[in-house]
């Protein structure tokens, strides 16, 4: 497809010496609306070069351009306006549209390239809950996000499976648990033993003693303690599982903290070598005030290791085993400093690769009445937000079926799939870097800018194209495509691209999902002030093309955003 951007920059790099192809790419902007243009190119900067005053640098540069591509080129104050020749446009998007079908926008852009997207990470012994929903949902997309342009993803599941809480939570299982009760409901008989201990150890030393004892003895091998830890996470596994193959989301590797035990002792005489390691009050720590932060705990007091050291290593191990471009951490806002922290000491301890390593923050969920805390118990599990949702879609869908006396087919697999895009959706509809306070009322509402209007849509299309029998080998005539309705949607379809680029380097998932809400209102628009399926031929052909460009798009960027798009709703 014609990259109408890269024309600009040839024309332009043959009319200013000044500026090279770069500089003039990082320079050419996207005007707020198509009457100041597709593009629209700034002339400022360029004042000084040609000693003029910059809105008659503009008129007397668009007065020279001539091409194919664009239907005029114009001036307005000092900036260049490129618009479209919408003929070429419309044959561009609708050939792109029979050559790539269903997988319309797809690039090779990050060809050859590893990237790692580590999100989710739930812990061992805990429940999954709504907390747990960002990192989550958000890698998820990044994650198909950069597979859709061509990168070689690898999706890393950072289990929570190691450190004091698991001392705490033998100690704990040896002094209160009970196997039958746990092998019945683990994740809620291990959360109220976690909520005792914790009670217990702000009471008393002694208790305090004997968790990190047994945590000492977990990372020691003692053949009890590890046995009852390996039963903990597979209960757990269990149970988190169900819950993953209802978000639909697979990962390629479940190594989590433990699998990095080993891996430690190698990695701390490695740093003792490099002398980055200071003594502080009997523990080992790498001084980081030249970055401007605290200093990073390697190896505490009692000789036992904290998160940042399995970090420190799992880092290491990625980057010699996937040569990764980007090693990507979906993780919470206030785990900042951690990874400040992480990236400095690996610089300080010369690896050049430390760079590598990204932070994709997210703010924090919390409820109502106040922030979520697995050690109070305070917690609002996901699998039940994710059944309620689906419970509402349900009722809705009886409703229907007994107001229009119609059977709906596949009606609980339906609801799911509209319950949990709805979850989906409006998580990630807004800059994931705001805190927010999660509303069931509000999440799961199904009115205006929501996942379900956008299946909704993409179900409308499929309707129609069945109903206008279309088929792709049709006749078609791209000029026939000339109202602003039209051209609006031919505009979106040639967007879909940068959107998504914009997306992946950001790393924010919420362009895609304000843009597929834009495209299905555009395709709205249309199909209620267009007839489509009109007696002439060719026309007729034409316009449902574009619904199914349109149709493969919606459904394609609700596929990045985790989310099914439903063919009947």
């Amino acid at each position: 497809m014609i990259n109408f951007r890269e024309e600009i920059i040839k024309i332009l790099d043959e009319k200013i010496e000044n500026l090279n192809k770069d500089e003039i790419n990082q320079m050419i902007e996207v005007p707020p609306n198509y009457e100041l243009g597709d593009f629209a190119f700034p002339v400022f900067s360029l004042a000084k070069i040609f000693r003029k005053n910059p809105a008659i640098i503009a008129e007397e540069l668009a007065g020279e351009i001539e091409s194919k591509y664009f239907e005029k080129v114009e001036n307005k104050s000092a900036y260049i306006n490129f618009y479209i020749n919408k003929n070429i446009l419309a044959e561009e998007i609708l050939k792109e549209t029979i050559d790539k079908k269903d997988e319309f926008g797809k690039i090779n852009y990050g060809e050859d390239k590893n990237v790692i997207v580590e999100y989710s990470s739930t812990n061992i012994a805990k429940p999954f809950h709504i907390g747990h929903i960002r990192s989550t949902v958000i890698g998820d997309s990044l994650k198909r996000i950069y597979k859709f342009l061509g990168y070689n993803t690898i999706a890393i599941n950072h289990l929570g499976d190691y450190g004091t809480q698991f001392g705490m939570l033998i100690y704990a299982y040896k002094e209160w648990g009970s196997k039958e009760a746990i092998e019945a409901n683990p994740i809620d008989e291990l959360l109220k033993l976690y909520v005792k201990v914790n009670e217990e150890a702000d009471k008393s030393k002694e208790v305090k003693d004997k968790c990190r004892y047994w945590f000492k003895e977990l990372e020691n091998g003692n053949e009890e303690a590890v046995e009852i830890w390996k039963w903990f996470k597979d209960v757990s596994l269990q149970e988190f599982n169900r819950v993953y193959d209802m978000l639909d989301i697979e990962f390629d590797s479940y190594n989590g903290e433990s699998f990095y035990s080993d891996k430690m002792p190698a990695l701390i005489e490695d740093f003792r070598e490099r002398n980055i390691l200071e003594e502080s009050e009997g523990a080992e720590v790498i001084n980081l005030e030249e970055y401007d932060l605290p200093p990073a705990i390697v190896v505490k007091s009692d000789g036992t290791t904290i998160y940042l050291t399995r970090d420190l290593a799992a880092a290491k191990y990625r980057h010699e085993t996937y040569k990764p471009y980007k090693n990507i951490y979906v993780v919470g806002s206030q785990q900042s400093l951690h990874f400040k922290q992480l990236k400095a000491a690996l610089k300080k301890a010369g690896f050049d690769w430390y760079d590598e390593i990204v932070h994709v923050a997210f703010g924090m969920v919390s409820l109502e009445d106040g922030t979520l805390s697995t050690r109070r118990g305070k917690v609002l599990y996901l699998e039940d937000v994710l059944n309620k949702a689906t419970e509402k879609v349900t009722h809705i869908l009886d409703e229907r079926e007994e107001e229009q006396n119609i059977k709906i087919e596949n009606k609980e697999e339906l609801a799911q799939t509209v319950g949990i895009g709805a979850i989906k959706f409006q998580e990630l509809f807004n800059g994931r870097i705001k805190d927010y306070v999660f509303d069931w009322d509000k999440t799961l509402s199904f009115e205006g800018e929501t996942g379900p209007y956008v299946q909704y849509v993409h179900a409308r299309i499929s309707s129609l194209l069945k109903k206008g029998n279309f088929n792709i080998e049709n006749e078609f005539e791209p000029s026939l495509l000339n109202s602003e309705l039209e051209i609006d949607i031919i505009r979106s379809l040639y967007n879909f691209t940068d959107v998504v680029i914009d997306a992946h380097e950001k790393y924010e998932p919420y362009f895609i999902t304000r843009y597929v809400v834009e495209l299905a209102k555009n395709f709205n628009k249309f199909y209620n002030q267009t007839q489509i399926l009109v007696e002439d031929e060719k026309l007729k052909n034409t316009r449902l093309l574009l619904c199914y460009g349109v149709k493969n798009v919606i459904k394609e960027g609700l596929y990045l955003l985790g989310i099914k798009a439903p063919e009947k709703m």
